[in-house]
């Protein structure tokens, strides 16, 4: 099996540092991506993407942010979860470990700033949502289950170790 520069570890998962962007009102902020082959095939995700090169989870989580958003002026705070996910997306297998960072910002301006070839195809919109309008979303979403997430860490906070999210598998 060949190596691609965004996996790491025995299990050669591409190695992903993902965003919960909260805004001063306690919104999060979503893209809007779409199967490239495909537009009518669509969901909402988080900002982040695979570590390049020597970056750490907390440097590729900076930089995916502003990359994806223009978003940066931000505090990145801790790891809220981590999941393994496998799912297709533009003719090939993905094979993951994200782990998703809380972080807050009063930067609400939004740009695609600076997307991947892959991204300017398959990306088409960045949103800020509240909780009440995820949870009463009915498009896809990832991850799994973000709107009773995103709500606990409301209610609760941040947990004090990160929560491991079950794998999704598709």
């Amino acid at each position: 099996m060949g190596a691609d520069p965004d996996t790491g570890g025995a299990s050669g998962a591409r190695r992903v540092s993902r965003v919960i962007l909260l805004d001063p009102a306690d919104r999060i902020l979503l893209l809007h991506g779409h199967e490239p082959a495909d537009p009518t095939v669509t969901w909402w995700f988080t900002p982040g993407g695979g570590l390049e090169g020597d970056e750490n989870h907390e440097q590729a989580a900076l930089r995916e942010l502003a990359e994806e958003t223009g978003v940066t002026d931000v505090r990145l705070g801790p790891v809220l979860w981590r999941r393994r996910c496998s799912f297709p997306f533009d003719g090939r297998h993905w094979d993951q470990d994200e782990w998703y960072y809380l972080a807050r910002t009063t930067q609400t301006a939004l740009a695609l700033a600076a997307l991947t070839e892959l991204e300017v195809r398959s990306v088409d919109g960045l949103r800020w949502w509240t909780s009440a309008e995820l949870s009463a979303a009915h498009e896809t979403v990832y991850p799994d289950r973000l709107a009773e997430l995103l709500q606990r860490l409301l209610d609760e906070g941040p947990p004090r170790t990160p929560i491991v999210l079950a794998p999704e598998i598709v």
